[in-house]
């Protein structure tokens, strides 16, 4: 059977496009933005891959064409789907009708650190044995890849997100997936360009908490009125917290400033458990993330004390502050952070991990949040923690970053010249340094040519 995918270097598209090649399917699709690390994923798989939307690449005819959901009405390759009468579902739809039967599915959802914590519990799965599928909205480094079947019979975890499904459904994917456990980390206000308001956002959560069975489990992040909201609208699943509370199930304590090293404290029922993380990643929040996959990771049967144990072995996944090279003593590091909670987050755990040296922070706001400017009043104060700030000013964004530069407490430069960009990093930057790059896009290949730049000058 030959699946053609509309939007297939998506994070999402492109994994399940792993996932119908691994079960047997023929796979090609289509893109407008083809680029690393997701095409490389695609060719390496044997994926026949498309540059742009155009009806000849419906030839040979699909059986099936699966439409992302960044694709809309007008597109031509949509246009010619339509007129060719050729069967369509949308990318989460696929996925539970031929992924998900028969396997225990565990979501995981939030406005921040999805990925993160997808990836930490897939791999305590896999330390643990159990061989579990997954697909992850990027690249765990533990595992190379964005997605896999797994063993048939093992859990299968899913990166659940609360974005619109296709143009023909504008329910949240994460409906689609009837998990057996739902990790909630956290909730907050986010994809202006389709929900008015946090309260529109908590009504399509609590459409996810609706389909966890009784007899199921939900993890909700601790501390989070909005989550909480969400649960009041009504519940029928056990909840367990997570995070700093006394009375949270599931607590940590920061043993380093870092969070490099922190202690799990799971006291539930009879249940009186305590270990200890000393692993490789840092920051607070990545300390709370390893907690929810934890936690789910434990109603799996996995001890915790080798739940901690495997975390010293987890490697962050691509783009989450990710070391990209190093030149002269200058680290160039890639973080996918694109809201202001979580540009915060990031440079906080950074500058608790960088004692000497600075930290200079490249953010391009390219999200369709930051496009539309909707929370810019935010942007000027999550660069506080680090030493000095470049706001890249991409091709669509019709606002001026200049109240932005005005506002920041920090030395800020603005730039709409990727070379210009480089150039001045590179003539700012010395020994110890760690210029960290922020976009949810490709940034025009900047980590590659910082570094060239960084080897010719200091070379």
């Amino acid at each position: 059977m030959h699946l053609h995918i509309l939007g297939i270097c998506g994070t999402f598209m492109g994994s399940l496009a792993l996932l119908a090649r691994e079960q047997g399917f023929a796979v090609s699709g289509s893109d407008a933005n083809v680029y690393p690390p997701m095409s490389t994923q695609l060719v390496e798989a044997g994926i026949v891959l498309c540059e742009g939307y155009t009806a000849e690449n419906l030839h040979p005819r699909p059986d099936l064409v699966v439409i992302g959901n960044a694709l809309s009405r007008g597109n031509p390759e949509v246009e010619a789907v339509l007129d060719a009468g050729l069967p369509y579902v949308s990318g989460p739809e696929w996925l539970a009708d031929h992924v998900l039967p028969g396997r225990r599915v565990i979501a995981v959802a939030g406005t921040h650190g999805k990925t993160t914590t997808a990836s930490l519990l897939a791999w305590l799965l896999e330390s643990a044995g159990l061989a579990p599928g997954f697909l992850i909205g990027g690249v765990p480094r533990n595992f190379g890849i964005s997605a896999r079947l797994g063993d048939p019979d093992a859990p299968f975890v899913v990166e659940a997100d609360e974005y619109d499904t296709a143009f023909f459904d504008k329910r949240s994917k994460f409906v689609h997936y009837r998990p057996w456990t739902a990790v909630l980390a956290n909730l907050e206000f986010d994809h202006a360009d389709i929900f008015p308001d946090l309260a529109a956002i908590e009504r399509q959560f609590h459409h996810l908490v609706r389909t966890v069975p009784g007899s199921g489990h939900l993890l909700a992040g601790d501390g989070e009125p909005a989550l909480e909201r969400v649960l009041e609208m009504g519940c029928w699943t056990p909840v367990g917290r997570f995070g700093t509370r006394e009375d949270s199930a599931w607590r940590l304590v920061l043993e380093r400033e870092d969070a490099s090293r922190f202690r799990v404290i799971h006291r539930e029922g009879r249940v009186d458990e305590d270990a200890v993380v000393d692993w490789p990643l840092t920051g607070a929040y990545n300390a709370r993330n390893a907690l929810g996959a934890l936690a789910a990771a434990r109603l799996l049967g996995v001890d915790l004390a080798r739940g901690c144990a495997a975390l010293a072995r987890f490697a962050t996944p691509r783009r989450r502050q990710e070391l990209r090279g190093e030149v002269a003593g200058i680290q160039v590091i890639d973080d996918f952070a694109h809201h202001p909670t979580a540009i915060t987050a990031t440079l906080e755990g950074l500058r608790a991990a960088t004692p000497r040296g600075r930290l200079l922070a490249v953010i391009e706001p390219r999200s369709n949040t930051m496009r539309l400017g909707t929370l810019r009043d935010r942007l000027a104060a999550s660069v506080a923690s680090a030493d000095a700030a470049w706001w890249f000013q991409p091709p669509g964004l019709d606002w001026s970053l200049a109240p932005i530069l005005a506002a920041s407490a920090i030395p800020a430069n603005q730039s709409d010249d990727l070379d210009a960009l480089v150039a001045a990093l590179v003539a700012e930057a010395r020994p110890l340094d760690r210029i960290v790059v922020m976009s949810n896009g490709g940034f025009g290949g900047i980590h590659e040519k910082l570094l060239a730049a960084l080897e010719a000058a200091h070379g």
